[in-house]
């Protein structure tokens, strides 16, 4: 179910994870997506967002979406030290509702040229649109193949296999998580305007039968594999969906952090 958060001008769906399982902007608004022409840390990144929504007029409750990229996979327990101090950060600017977290987040770890330490790569947030569609835009947040919410290395579907077979059921796995999380939010399939696959295997065998079955709309506005894994050992799947109708290149040249 969709929980509004009136300062952000957004909804999301509330997840047990440390981030919300997506967002989809209020009618009025849309979600405008800003890439960083490099990743930098992420703390400094959250510096550049704090004084980019101030250029354009926009609260710090309107950051709805955060994309960041890690070194290298974590253990479980290093991913859950890092959450604690990513929410920690996201408390002290005020975005807590009702002590959920309602941002959408994909974390990555390239498998080349990867930053030495988590960093930021885009980031969304919720703006006044001029637009009369009445099309609702939104991001799902990423998700690799647990077979629940729980960030557990028991709920890795084939865990320790890399088969084909099992590469196969990992990405069925997190289609059908993608599919819920869309039915979830009231948004359909054939909104979607862009589909991201996160892994080092070879999704070739598994684009037709699985992902463009699930997600047509992929066979029309294309699909962006990025050669990265999943930000937790073991897990070798990763994608997020998103309906996008703004997208702006930021330069890291310009703003001055403190």
């Amino acid at each position: 179910m969709l929980i509004e958060n009136p300062a952000g001008n957004y909804a999301f769906l509330a997840a047990d994870n440390p981030y919300s399982a997506g967002v989809v902007a209020q009618p009025g608004y849309e979600i405008v997506r800003v890439v960083l022409k490099e990743a930098i840390p992420y703390r400094k990144g959250f510096d550049l967002i704090a004084q980019y929504l101030e250029k354009q007029g926009r609260p710090r409750t309107a950051l709805c979406n955060v994309e960041l990229r890690s070194p290298h996979p974590a253990t479980f327990d290093a991913f859950a030290s890092f959450n604690d101090g990513y929410r920690a950060l996201l408390e002290s600017w005020g975005l807590m509702v009702d002590d959920m977290n309602p941002i959408a987040r994909t974390n990555v770890a390239p498998a080349l040229n990867s930053p030495s330490e988590p960093s930021l790569y885009a980031f969304g947030y919720s703006a006044k649109s001029a637009k009369s569609n009445g099309e609702r835009t939104f991001v799902v947040s990423g998700a690799g193949e647990l077979v629940n919410s729980d960030l557990s290395s028991q709920n890795i579907a084939r865990a320790k296999d890399t088969s084909e077979d099992a590469i196969r059921e990992k990405a069925n796995c997190v289609l059908e998580i993608m599919q819920s999380r869309l039915a979830q939010m009231g948004m359909k399939e054939s909104a979607v305007t862009e589909v991201n696959v996160y892994t080092v295997h070879n999704i070739f065998p598994h684009l037709e039968p699985a992902i463009l079955a699930a997600l047509p709309q992929a066979g029309f506005h294309g699909l962006r594999w990025h050669f990265a894994r999943p930000p937790v050992l073991d897990i070798e799947f990763e994608m997020d969906v998103k309906s996008i109708q703004a997208e702006h290149l930021c330069p890291v040249n310009g703003f001055a952090f403190t």
